[in-house]
């Protein structure tokens, strides 16, 4: 692909890029180049237009593909299921205090009642009676949970928690993810998933 003249390059950039019907609908697995997912939730993947055009830089190798192809005036190319970087990502030491983040470490439950869906966070200590908004403080908790607690504490209104809420490590939070797969698996990206996963005794 590197041997391409000049203008088989911009006929990729300007023919690759567009979207024909049906071609959508082809993610690529990204993996590190120590062949483990980017991440595991969500998923590291992308679009096949953007995996086409990093094979075409020279900056994944593909080691899956589908059996659809896309076209240019000067060349075909099977779309890529999995594409490895070659230039490994270390993986952040730290791990951003965000929402989703929160939630993904309370596996998307409520740490008072155990419920899922509608989701909201709370500060265990109340703001009110000083408590501060970091990892050792807030937990996810449904509205009703949240309505019912308010701004009192957990010993007068009865709650416990389903576990004591700490900063999660990156690669705890990267093994949380493996039990929310996407709805959608290609059976190509099976291999590079959970091989690393940690055996049940």
């Amino acid at each position: 692909m590197n041997a391409l003249t000049e203008a088989d390059q911009t006929d990729f950039r300007t023919e690759f890029t567009r979207d024909p019907a049906g071609l959508k609908h082809f993610p690529a697995l990204v993996l590190n180049a120590d062949y483990r997912p980017l991440s595991y939730y969500p998923l590291s993947l992308w679009p096949w237009q953007d995996a086409v055009k990093a094979a075409f830089l020279d900056r994944v190798t593909i080691v899956s593909e589908y059996e659809e192809v896309v076209r240019s005036p000067s060349m075909t190319i099977r779309i890529p299921s999995v594409v490895v970087l070659k230039d490994y990502v270390a993986p952040q030491k730290r791990v951003a205090f965000t929402r989703f983040n929160l939630f993904l470490r309370d596996e998307f439950c409520c740490q008072y009642c155990g419920s899922k869906g509608d989701l909201t966070f709370d500060h265990v200590v109340p703001r009110a009676r000083g408590g501060i908004t970091s990892w050792e403080n807030v937990v996810a908790a449904c509205g009703r949970c949240n309505l019912r607690k308010g701004s009192r504490s957990l010993k007068q209104v009865g709650f416990h928690l389903r576990k004591p809420p700490r900063q999660p490590g990156p690669g705890e939070l990267m093994n949380m993810g493996r039990k929310f797969p996407p709805n959608y698996l290609h059976e190509s990206w099976m291999d590079f998933l959970y091989w690393d996963a940690e055996l049940e005794a």
